[in-house]
């Protein structure tokens, strides 16, 4: 590993230029954007930013969007002068003439991949848009894996996958969707692809200041991409992609459309994360954000423990900040520690031992601070979520509460929190129901991005926003259109993408139908 070192220490190693183009425009300046190269028909619609549970109430929010543009370097191949008579020849060999190839090999474990999308059409359920192509990174860990960005392959009909310097795509198949963390995991059946590869080596989470190269092929070239910078920041992070708040590792070096997937190297050559987001604003410059290898690791470790990818756990309980001495004072708390629940989930297990009114003040043994966060490391602090997310799913958290002035210690299961409204569709296609002209769907929140909130009414909003499932498994279920027909005239006034129906049920198709029907009629 001498060489690799030697790769990331050497003050002289030739970065190659970047350049930025624009593929996708919006009204808001600052914005998360996942690091894709892709260029869609029809691009989608900016997430919208949810209230969501296990959030500190007061804790800023950013927007979320998709990133355009992309970065790269060409060097002059060859050049050829006469000095005195005498021709010197630049042309770059095309054979390596030395026998240490172990920076090479080191490089050798990022490939490029290309993946075709079908991205399904939320107001017309039964078809699909028409497909667009992207091209991302990816990385060898290891017994045949590939680990990448989940939104590189996401509505994904086919993924193919290229090594540094062969001219070969192999076909790749996605074992693993973790959407909320971003990441994907991929195999590659064809034994010719690992053939003299070695996997990189997962490091620990790094320190402010020190120094990461981010590996990757971002728009602008063929060729593998370097770019260098430090660690400028580590805290619980907004994920783009996935609507979710989970560690983060905040870096300067350049990230692109393209560098999603590709692994991020600390000064010892260890893989210490992976890129995926950047933060774009006319007030900000070089925000690039990397998943750290802490929600790698517990990505894979769920994923072999379970034989798919179950989700991180969560509370199921909304909070509040307890930094008000007279709010403290009338809820009993002696000291300036805790923070307050302000609602709790019903179909969460906490339900059982939390209430509303209840003040958290420490998780499996470790303190809370009135500002929602708890100590990390030696000398930080950060966000309470941090410790949720540490949990896998059905693990038992001990809490200790102050409810009216009493302490106690209560204990709950985790689990990943289901939405009402989910944010990813499973299986990848919206499933409906048509009878007489009236089309059913569920409610998700690709379909209000797709029809525009100014469509959908604010009743509808509200409850997509800040209603919670009562029961398990429970749905909103929308009527999004009428077609035309004879058996539904005058109810045309429901279709032209209104929404003006609205039920929540699990009840069997008959007796949803039946349902419907006295409700419409």
């Amino acid at each position: 590993m001498a060489g690799v070192a030697a790769l990331f220490a050497s003050p002289a190693l030739p970065f190659p230029s970047t350049s930025t183009s624009s593929s996708s425009s919006s009204s808001c300046s600052c914005r998360f954007r996942p690091a894709v190269a892709c260029a869609p028909r029809h691009p989608p619609a900016p997430r919208r930013v949810i209230r969501r549970f296990d959030e500190v109430e007061g804790a800023s929010k950013k927007r979320r969007g998709v990133i355009g543009g992309g970065g790269g370097g060409d060097s002059l191949a060859s050049s050829t002068r006469k000095d005195k008579g005498l021709a010197v020849d630049f042309k770059e060999s095309q054979v390596a003439d030395f026998e240490d190839l172990e920076e090479d090999k080191f490089l050798n474990a990022v490939v490029k991949v290309y993946c075709t999308h079908i991205r399904p059409d939320y107001g017309l359920p039964w078809q699909k848009q028409r497909q667009h192509s992207s091209t991302g990174s990816a990385f060898m860990i290891g017994d045949g894996k590939l680990l990448t960005n989940a939104h590189c392959v996401e509505h994904d009909t086919q993924v193919k996958v290229k090594r540094r310097g062969d001219d070969k795509k192999y076909v790749a198949k996605v074992l693993a969707r973790g959407t909320e963390c971003d990441l994907a995991l991929l195999s590659v059946e064809n034994e010719e692809f690992w053939r003299g590869t070695e996997p990189l080596q997962l490091g620990r989470l790094p320190c402010l200041q020190d120094s990461v190269t981010v590996v990757g092929y971002p728009l602008g070239g063929d060729t593998i991409s370097v770019t260098k910078g430090v660690v400028s920041r580590i805290e619980v992070t907004p994920y783009a992609h996935g609507t979710s708040d989970l560690l983060g590792v905040q870096i300067d070096a350049a990230i692109n459309a393209g560098n999603s997937g590709g692994p991020a190297f600390n000064e010892q050559g260890e893989c210490i994360g992976v890129a995926f987001q950047v933060f774009r604003s006319d007030e900000a410059e070089n925000i690039g954000y990397v998943i750290p290898t802490t929600v790698v690791s517990h990505f894979l470790n769920d994923y072999h423990k379970n034989g798919k990818y179950t989700g991180f756990p969560c509370l199921g309980v909304l909070l509040q900040k307890l930094e008000n001495p007279a709010l403290r004072e009338s809820l009993k708390v002696p000291s300036s520690e805790g923070i307050l629940v302000r609602r709790v989930e019903p179909t969460a297990p906490a339900s059982s031992v939390l209430r509303k009114g209840d003040v958290i003040t420490s998780f499996d043994g470790i303190s809370v601070g009135c500002e929602g966060t708890v100590p990390f490391r030696s000398t930080e602090r950060i966000a309470f979520r941090y410790l949720t997310s540490q949990k896998y799913a059905g693990d038992v958290a001990q809490l200790g509460i102050i409810r009216e002035g009493n302490f106690m210690k209560v204990q709950t299961i985790l689990h990943p929190r289901k939405h009402l409204v989910p944010f990813n569709v499973e299986g990848g296609q919206p499933s409906y129901l048509i009878v007489a002209g009236l089309v059913f769907t569920p409610l998700t929140e690709p379909f209000i991005e797709e029809e525009c909130e100014d469509t959908l009414g604010l009743k509808l909003l509200a409850k997509a926003r800040y209603s919670l499932s009562t029961f398990e498994g429970e749905q909103i279920v929308i009527v999004s259109q009428v077609l035309a027909s004879e058996v539904n005239i005058g109810y045309e006034h429901m279709g032209n993408q209104q929404v003006n129906l609205l039920v929540s049920s699990t009840l069997p198709v008959l007796d949803m139908l039946l349902h419907l029907a006295n409700v419409i009629l």
